[in-house]
């Protein structure tokens, strides 16, 4: 039995390498590649894959938005997350989604290959150093509002800017801010952003 892989990552030498490796296997096939995240779901519809294969940063949606959308709309397909960014927060988020694996880029393509064929006989395949990680940094304490207002920070935009793009007040958002700033043990809101992201909590 052939096991059907839908790639998505928008960097294309990336994606044709990981085609490329894939296509070695004798039951492996990639049916499909996009390079944006807004494009995995239809591509799925259209190629009927049994394993996807996503990125995190895409234009358009990232991986883990796309996961959510395929346990959401075609449960029937696994998905797994192969990254660039080994950050915690991520795995946990990924898991949350609805994802079935997580690895990250450098991992040997024998090692991928098997990943893929044990997703796709229903394990779970996290990488372990990663999951270590995870299960040490702890849950992710930001509430949704707080996420907003870091991720509207990052640039190191004003309150009323922030306040604008997330639709709240401006003190309303320099509550969101303290309290995120609180437990990021940040000394302000964009170093708060920066740690939130950099803990794959954004």
């Amino acid at each position: 039995m052939v096991i059907r892989i839908l790639l998505a990552d928008d960097q294309a030498l990336v994606r044709g390498a990981l085609a490329a490796l894939l296509r070695l296997e004798p039951d492996i096939d990639v049916v499909a590649e996009v390079g944006r995240g807004d494009e995995v779901l239809a591509a799925a519809h259209n190629t009927s894959p049994d394993v996807c294969l996503l990125d995190i940063e895409m234009p358009g949606a990232d991986g883990i938005a796309a996961a959510a959308e395929l346990s959401s709309e075609l449960p029937g397909v696994r998905t797994i997350i192969v990254t660039t960014f080994g950050r915690p927060g991520y795995v946990r988020r990924a898991l949350e989604a609805g994802a079935s694996g997580f690895v990250v880029k450098d991992t040997p393509s024998a090692e991928l290959a098997d990943a893929v064929r044990r997703v796709h006989a229903g394990e779970r395949v996290v990488d372990a150093a990663l999951a270590t990680e995870s299960l040490i940094s702890g849950a992710n304490p930001l509430t949704e509002r707080e996420r907003d207002v870091l991720a509207a920070s990052l640039d190191g935009a004003p309150i009323a800017d922030v306040a604008q793009v997330v639709h709240l007040s401006q003190g309303t958002v320099r509550n969101y801010a303290s309290a995120a700033i609180a437990k990021t043990g940040a000394a302000n809101r964009v170093e708060a952003a920066r740690a939130a992201r950099d803990r794959g909590w954004l």
